[in-house]
């Protein structure tokens, strides 16, 4: 039994270094040249986020992500929407709550609500912050990436990982 365990432990052995030492012998018809040119990114950043704050959605059209601006503008109108709705319903139990003092009626029902739209309609408008800020944050990460390689290796035709550092 411990004379099978060795065998196979030799031959997992074997088959792990041969496939490291393998050869790697480039072909000769594929040249690689250094890169000894300077990388310069094709979109900014930060005009980026530039385009987004003056309109949203103009960032991602201006990184060439069009899927996005649909998404960035559902967000935004829902949420706007959303502060919209509980601000009338806000102004609505407010006109109510304040008509109730004039007549001595003082009905609490109506002070809850009024407090529950109002803490709605605050909650919205901290949603259209998020909205907007992830906007912003969307928009100078996407145009970073923007010059991120996916390409296969010419090589071994597999995906590979790329990413550059500049100094």
């Amino acid at each position: 039994m411990r004379e099978g365990i060795i065998k196979y432990f030799l031959l997992l052995v074997i088959l792990i270094t041969s496939v490291q030492f393998a050869q790697t012998e480039q072909d000769s018809l594929q040249s690689v040249k250094p890169s000894d040119s300077l990388f310069i990114m094709q979109k900014s950043p930060w005009g980026a986020v530039l385009r987004s704050a003056i309109f949203p959605g103009w960032g991602q059209f201006y990184n060439e992500s069009y899927i996005k601006i649909p998404v960035v503008w559902g967000f935004l109108g829902f949420f706007v929407y959303g502060w919209l709705y509980y601000d009338n319903l806000y102004t609505d139990y407010q006109t109510l709550y304040a008509e109730s003092l004039k007549l001595d009626s003082k009905n609490p029902n109506y002070l809850e609500k009024r407090e529950f739209y109002r803490d709605e309609r605050d909650l919205f408008a901290v949603y259209i912050g998020l909205a907007y800020f992830l906007n912003l944050v969307d928009a100078y990460v996407d145009a970073h990436l923007f010059d991120f390689d996916v390409s296969r290796n010419p090589y071994t035709n597999s995906p590979q990982f790329n990413f550059r550092i500049p100094f």
